[in-house]
């Protein structure tokens, strides 16, 4: 594809209005071949020629040398570089050597998981045949009991682990015992609070395994990220060998960073993201270039999926493109990827389902509707196009936000800055308190388990001890008589002991789903309108004592949007370090939020239309945070200037949350903040930044380690943005439980200027 070609003709376009604000060519690369020092099996290398995947790149020929050698792997390349076969290699081997040899494959979703056994019976298919099964929630009944008698290869993902797999590991017994292979893919999904679940799971499984003497090997894959040593040793709890070389072909692509236009100056409101991603997918449709666009939700896939639709039915192309998200069923979602593998279709619009590497066979181009929140799920996305040996085009549409406009001033930030840093704490004593009880429900702990669960073993074993949860019994603790499936009470996705149940009263109150109870407040309060798949129902009640929420489907052009007030206590300094004019500190602290009010705004508008004021209880929680002193110069300085303090402090909060997820991979609602013109514990104006969830997760670490640099972009995004007062591309947020209000740009501006550039004023 001539993408250069293809720009100049968006050019031309009636609805171009210089929306091309950086262009980033990267270049094409030749494969690099490598060679193994001992031959792979006959049949191994026959069916490898036969599925055109031979000889083998650099990165692959490595790992399987490592693999060899008994050490466990990790590699991190680029999408499209071959890493499935970097595991496949070295298990098809060991599986015709030895007829006992049995591995577990993980993924992070369940269609995953059935695009990989495609590839791997495609391959076995030359083998003679090797006993390959899918095992999810999703399995029947009647298969299980064959699947864990004969099955040598099981792929599944760490719900099933969890739930179905460990606590019945008596009926797994011949699997486990013979299980020597253990494969960990798209690791990086691994992170924040799902990530240290998972991690406490994985350490549940090397603790079985060692039960049944077996210590299987870890050959794990990741999407390019800053930390993949660290984070993987982390999330499995042994020493890795990393393979960062990739030696795979790259037809090269031009990645376009695509503003949409302002079209109210004085608030900087820029038109829709999604307008101008259905308009790029129809063009691009028109000139028969296949395109995947991603969108963030569920409902945005279906809202430019039917612009993109109402575009192209003048020139009778509608039926060329679909949509793809979770919620349809999985055969609806099996034809969409075969259509657009076999080129039925030419366009998809999709959630982040498609982010990882299913198979819908080669695209031209992929369209991301905003910054998908990291620069790793960024090229993860940007990635699905270009597995040709031809150009390929990524188009990235910014949002009205701070990281969105930031990169899209700052360019180079996303194409010369390393990768954002995945933060686990498997350590977290709110998670590892659930998982030590499922483990000594699976079998009964004894002291030396501490080289499985870490530091926080000893402290949470107490803890459970004194609770009545656990008891001992000649050196070893068994789950209390009143513990029955705990692992039935864990969501890997929550920190929280307790979990709301929402209801559909108007269907005999069918079940629709839980939220955890940390942020359950927030959104099932009396009056919110919440989205469940994809369709708007409205809280009607909600009953604290059993902890059930009752909601009604309606048909709303509004949204809710909960005002909180929040108060902070510090409980301990754990580090502090000094700065230039200011001390930095990192500490254990009590975050305390009272739900008192929501505002119900307008779709695609966000004007607020009616606030209202609810009374409910406050919801407290131990976390970890960062905060750090004002300089005292700066603050008669901005008194003297007839400039709000208070706003700019509440200003440099909201900025420098918003970007912090540039350097870890969380989401801005991972994080919470606070700023005070007087805190009771220290006496002195502050601003906090603490992780959102119970016990902490990591971000507030590193926030802490990168203070300057954190800084020094924060200083940079309010600076360049072109607002006068503030607004949502710098200082405000759309979480702010005071309705962004006091803020001061200019304060917030001398604050940190005095921060990065210190004894100027």
């Amino acid at each position: 594809m001539d993408t250069a070609f293809l720009l100049e003709q968006l050019k031309e376009l009636p609805f171009y209005q210089n929306q091309i604000v950086h262009v980033e060519h990267i270049p094409s690369q030749s494969a690099s071949y490598g060679e193994l020092d001992k031959p792979l099996p006959p049949l191994l290398e026959s069916a490898l020629k036969s599925a055109g995947m031979f000889p083998l790149y650099t990165h692959q020929v490595t790992a399987l040398k490592v693999a060899r050698a008994g050490r466990n792997v990790m590699v991190s390349t680029s999408a499209a570089s071959g890493k499935t076969m970097c595991y496949n290699l070295p298990i098809l081997e060991a599986l015709l050597n030895d007829k006992n040899c049995c591995a577990l494959y993980l993924f992070p979703t369940k269609a995953l998981a059935q695009d990989q056994m495609q590839t791997l019976l495609r391959l076995s298919s030359h083998l003679h045949y090797i006993e390959c099964a899918l095992f999810d929630g999703d399995t029947p009944q009647a298969e299980r009991a064959g699947i864990r008698r004969r099955s040598r290869v099981v792929l599944s993902n760490p719900d099933m682990l969890h739930l179905g797999i460990l606590p019945n590991h008596s009926m797994w017994s011949r699997f486990l015992r013979c299980l020597r292979f253990v494969v960990v893919d798209e690791a990086h999904m691994y992170r924040g609070v799902f990530g240290s679940q998972v991690g406490n799971v994985l350490r549940r499984l090397r603790r079985l395994c060692g039960y049944y003497n077996s210590f299987p090997q870890f050959i794990c894959c990741s999407a390019t990220i800053a930390n993949p040593k660290e984070h993987i040793e982390k999330l499995v709890g042994l020493p890795f060998d990393l393979i960062e070389e990739n030696g795979s072909s790259y037809g090269g692509k031009d990645f376009v960073f695509w503003n949409p236009p302002l079209i109210d100056e004085a608030h900087m409101v820029r038109r829709s993201t999604n307008s101008e991603a259905a308009s790029l997918l129809a063009e691009l449709v028109h000139r028969n270039i296949r395109t995947l666009t991603f969108a963030h939700t569920r409902k945005l896939t279906e809202l430019i999926y039917r612009y993109s639709h109402e575009r192209l039915v003048d020139l009778g192309l509608a039926e060329q493109i679909k949509p793809y998200r979770a919620g349809y069923l999985p055969e609806e979602r099996r034809q969409i990827e075969r259509d657009f593998f076999q080129g039925n279709l030419r366009g998809i619009v999709a959630t982040t389902a498609l982010e990882l590497g299913i198979d819908i066979g080669d695209l031209d181009a992929t369209i991301l509707t905003g910054y998908p929140g990291s620069i790793a799920s960024t090229w993860q996305q940007a990635g699905r196009s270009g597995r040709k040996q031809q150009r390929s085009l990524s188009i990235l549409i910014g949002a009205s936000n701070p990281l969105d406009q930031y990169f899209m001033h700052h360019p180079d930030s996303f194409f010369h800055k390393g990768f954002e840093n995945a933060l686990i704490n498997p350590g977290n004593i709110h998670i590892l308190k659930s998982h030590l009880l499922c483990a000594a429900w699976e079998l009964p702990l004894v002291g030396t388990d501490k080289e499985f669960f870490g530091e926080s073993f000893t402290q949470v074993l107490e803890t459970l001890e004194q609770s009545g949860q656990l008891r001992m019994r000649k050196g070893r603790w068994y789950p209390s008589p009143t513990i029955n499936y705990p692992a039935a009470a864990i969501n890997l996705r929550s920190v929280s002991d307790y979990r709301y149940t929402l209801v559909d009263s108007s269907q005999r109150n069918k079940l629709m789903e839980t939220v955890e109870g940390s942020i359950a407040l927030l959104q099932l309060h009396p009056g919110a309108i919440y989205l469940h798949q994809g369709e708007t129902f409205l809280v009607v009640e909600l009953d604290l004592h059993s902890h059930t929420a009752y909601a009604q489907h309606v048909d709303v052009s509004y949204y809710t949007q909960a005002r909180e007030l929040s108060e902070l206590r510090i409980i301990s300094v754990i580090q502090e370090k000094e700065m230039a004019q200011s001390r930095i500190y990192l500490g254990e602290v009590e975050v305390t939020t009272t739900v008192i009010g929501f505002k119900k705004k307008m779709q695609y508008t966000e004007e607020v239309i009616e606030e209202e004021v609810v009374e409910l209880p406050p919801y407290s929680f131990q976390t970890v945070a960062v905060w750090f002193d004002i300089p005292p110069e700066v603050k008669q300085v901005i008194y003297d200037a007839g400039l709000d303090f208070a706003g700019g402090l509440h200003a440099t909060e909201h900025a420098t949350i918003a970007m912090l997820p540039l350097f870890a991979l969380c989401d801005r609602n991972d994080i919470g903040g606070i700023s005070t013109l007087l805190h009771p514990d220290t006496g002195k104006p502050q601003i906090f930044i603490y992780d959102a969830h119970p016990g902490g997760i990591g971000i507030a670490e590193k926030g802490f380690e990168l203070i300057q640099q954190l800084w020094e972009v924060t200083q940079k995004m309010i600076v360049d943005c072109p607002c006068e007062e503030g607004c949502p591309s710098c200082i405000h947020s759309p979480k702010c439980g005071n309705n962004n209000q006091p803020l001061d740009k200019e304060a917030a501006v001398m604050l940190m200027d005095e921060l990065c550039h210190p004894l100027h004023l």
